[in-house]
Order: structure tokens, then C-alpha cells, then sequence
């Protein structure tokens, strides 16, 4: 490994011992596709699939930290469409080769979403410039992680999410707690007008969401999917102090070195590697 694996983590949540979670960066792992070494976690193209297998391995072991000596957790993943797909992993399902992902790890389910409350599971999703928002209930123990690009964001996959953790395990929303993770921010996230729309035909707080550029040669509209996904869950009944933004921009943040951090489908021209957001219940 060329480096050390380093998280974005909401460090409120370091209370939780039974927790797990984490936003990966480019920092550590073996791919060399994308300029040096890097942590891809996402089944690409353009990587070999053995890396990315590895990659995966040694992020979900980063994760587990003082775990490392045991059985390790299994990460669960779906097969991801923009949609308002939840999925739901039970008791036994982790395990279970076929019905939720092939030997190597790849996901078999479609859907941008996935809640559980089964220790030893971590459910993820993958990004390179969408939202990823992971959820946590510190009463019942069980975690929620969804996938928010702006499509995602119009079908509200964020509070149907929450949703079906209060029906799935009572969770009340009192008790929840969300991250909205690195991703595009309102300063690099130009959008087309058809965009503009659909959010401005769904939602009636759309014209907070956009900005039109301040420079003279800039009349891009920009929109801030953070916000976006802030208010689906101030819907969802959550409470300004339940919400933290990580607030880093996958298009321009850079590391201490002053190199891009994060991977970014549209900062790269959409050759790209892929980021996970990840929460469980450890096992």
C-alpha cells in the first residue's frame, strides 16, 4: 500500500462504540489507473477487478480497527440505478453468497439504498461526485446508507430511507442522527435547465437550492445538492442539531499535499474511481 488509508468520519458519532462508518478518499490502496496509488472502491472500467477486490479488503479492515482479529465485517453493497430504491439487509442475508452479492463482493440488488441493524454487515454506497447520506439510529442500532445524486435527491430517496427505518425498526426520529458526505458542492455543481425543473416542479423550497455564477462570463446555474438532501431530512422530522454536512467538495478539495482528495466523475472527465460511504453495527 502506498499510503495510509484515511476516512472522513463524523466524529460525533465517535461516541457510539458499537459503530462503524466512515467517507473513503483517494488516500492508500493499490489501483495505478488513476494516478498512482489509489483507494478505488468502486467496480470501474478502467481498474483491474483484483485491485479494487484488495481495495475493498483493506478498507473494510481499516474500518473494523481493534476488530481485525476476528471474523471481520461483510460489506453490502447494491447495484446502483438513481432511483428511490431502499434495501433492506436481514439477519443471515450478509452472508448469503447469490441473493445479495457475488463471491468477490459485487452486488446483485439494484437499488440506492440500504438500511440494517445486523452486526457484523456494513452497508454502502458509492460515489464520485453524488451525495452520499448514511444514517444512524444510537437508540436501536441500526444505520441507513443512501445514494443522492440529483436524481436520487428529486425521487426523495433520503426520506423514504427514513421512512423505512421507523416502519423496519421503530425507530423514532428523535433518536436519528445523519451525515451528508463529501460530494459536488454548490461551488463546482453546474446544472442544465431540465434540472432546474424537476426540482422546481417537486419541491417548493427549489429557489433556495440554486444560484446563478456571479462572474460576468459565468452565467452557469449552480445547484447545492447538500441543501437539498439538509432539507429531505429536516422533512423526515429530523432536528437541525440531528444533521451534520461534512462540507468538502469532491470537484475541489485537495489534501495537505495539495493534491485532489477525492475522486470526481466530473472534476476528471468522467474517468473517475469510486469513493464508499459506509455505516454498520460492528459485529
Amino acid at each position: 500500500m502506498s499510503e495510509e488509508i484515511k476516512t472522513m468520519r463524523n466524529g460525533a458519532w465517535d461516541r457510539f462504540g458499537w459503530l462503524r462508518h466512515g467517507f473513503s478518499t483517494r488516500s492508500g490502496g493499490i489501483s495505478a489507473v488513476y494516478g498512482g496509488k489509489s483507494l478505488n472502491l468502486g467496480w470501474t472500467k478502467e481498474d483491474d477487478r483484483a485491485s479494487v477486490v484488495e481495495n475493498r479488503r483493506q478498507f473494510v479492515r481499516f474500518l473494523d480497527g481493534d476488530l481485525v482479529d476476528r471474523r471481520g465485517s461483510v460489506l453490502v453493497g447494491v447495484r446502483q440505478i438513481h432511483s428511490d430504491i431502499v434495501r433492506v439487509v436481514r439477519d443471515g442475508d450478509g452472508a448469503l453468497e447469490g441473493r445479495l452479492q457475488t463471491a468477490e463482493g459485487k452486488a446483485v440488488l439494484e437499488g440506492d439504498g440500504l438500511i440494517t441493524n445486523v452486526p457484523g454487515v456494513l452497508v454502502g454506497v458509492g460515489t464520485a461526485d453524488c451525495v452520499p447520506v448514511l444514517v444512524v439510529d444510537g437508540k436501536n442500532r441500526a444505520v441507513g446508507a443512501f445514494h443522492a445524486g440529483w436524481r436520487g435527491t428529486v425521487a426523495q430517496i433520503v426520506e423514504r430511507g427514513v421512512a423505512m427505518m421507523v416502519d423496519e425498526y421503530g425507530s423514532r426520529v428523535e433518536d436519528l442522527e445523519a451525515a451528508v458526505g463529501p460530494s459536488i458542492g454548490a461551488c463546482c455543481y453546474s446544472v442544465g435547465k431540465e434540472v432546474h425543473n424537476e426540482f422546481h416542479e417537486r419541491f417548493g423550497y427549489a429557489a433556495d437550492l440554486f444560484r446563478v455564477g456571479v462572474d460576468e462570463d459565468d452565467a452557469k446555474i449552480y445547484l447545492d445538492l447538500w441543501e437539498a438532501n439538509r432539507r429531505q431530512l429536516l422533512n423526515a422530522g429530523l432536528g437541525e442539531e440531528q444533521i451534520t454536512l461534512m462540507g468538502e467538495c469532491t470537484a475541489c478539495e485537495v489534501d495537505a499535499r495539495g493534491e485532489q482528495k477525492y475522486f470526481s466523475h466530473r472534476g476528471e472527465k468522467g474517468v473517475a474511481g469510486r469513493m464508499l460511504s459506509v455505516v454498520g453495527v460492528a459485529g
